[in-house]
């Protein structure tokens, strides 16, 4: 009788907790992982600028110029228009957004084509292709443009290099690379360097923070949601 009673005991025991060896990191093995990933994020943030302004020309027959650069850098498309082999310069771009009024030029696409024939490219070599007014995603609606542009005119032209600012470049030739898919156009890149602020030590200037963020936003907005509306 007793052994039945301790038997049913035994059953209605229920341990709450118990003792377990487990393994911890030591103070070198929290601080390896710490700084392993303190080292791989400065070395990304210090890196950034130079993966969105990717260079990547293609050495193309046509020069394609975002035509709201500043005169500096059109400038600079002209120099490698004359030093490359390309026979024409095309300026894209969106209506002028403020002085469209007073101006003489109503879209930036015509205002850099103006821009090249008063620095000396003949007016021949020049082709200035306007973007309608749009909401958003101005420069996929400039390579829209342009392909529709090709289409019309019915211009075989096997490949581009399109010449923009800086840390736009890699989202512009995502954009361009897709919007040309259909024509089989191959599409090279060249970023102009910024004046306003140093690519290597970019976190030290307002400018620099603000443009790196927005074009990094923008890129991944580009390439990973939505890109065609």
């Amino acid at each position: 009788m007793a052994a039945k009673k301790r038997s049913q005991f035994k059953l209605l025991n229920i341990t709450l907790i118990r003792r377990q060896e487990i393994w911890l990191p030591t103070v070198w093995g929290w601080l390896f992982p710490i700084l392993l990933t303190l080292t791989l994020l400065t070395v990304s943030i210090s890196n950034l600028p130079s993966f969105l302004a990717v260079n990547q020309p293609v050495n193309a027959e046509v020069l394609v110029v975002e035509g709201w650069l500043p005169d500096y850098a059109v400038k600079e498309a002209l120099a490698r228009f004359k030093r490359g082999s390309y026979r024409q310069i095309v300026t894209t771009g969106i209506p002028i957004e403020r002085g469209c009024y007073l101006a003489e030029y109503k879209n930036y696409a015509e205002l850099a084509a103006a821009t090249l024939k008063t620095l000396g490219l003949e007016s021949e070599k020049i082709v200035s292709v306007p973007t309608p007014e749009v909401r958003k995603d101005r420069t996929y609606a400039s390579a829209i443009a342009f392909k529709q542009w090709l289409e019309k005119t019915n211009t075989p032209i096997k490949s581009i290099d399109l010449l923009t600012l800086d840390l736009h470049a890699r989202r512009s030739w995502l954009l361009y690379r897709q919007a040309l898919a259909s024509t089989n156009t191959k599409v090279g890149i060249i970023a102009m360097p910024p004046i306003d602020y140093d690519p290597k030590y970019w976190w030290r200037y307002s400018a620099g923070v603000r443009k790196t963020i927005n074009e990094l936003v923008a890129y991944i907005y580009a390439r990973f949601i939505n890109w065609n509306t």
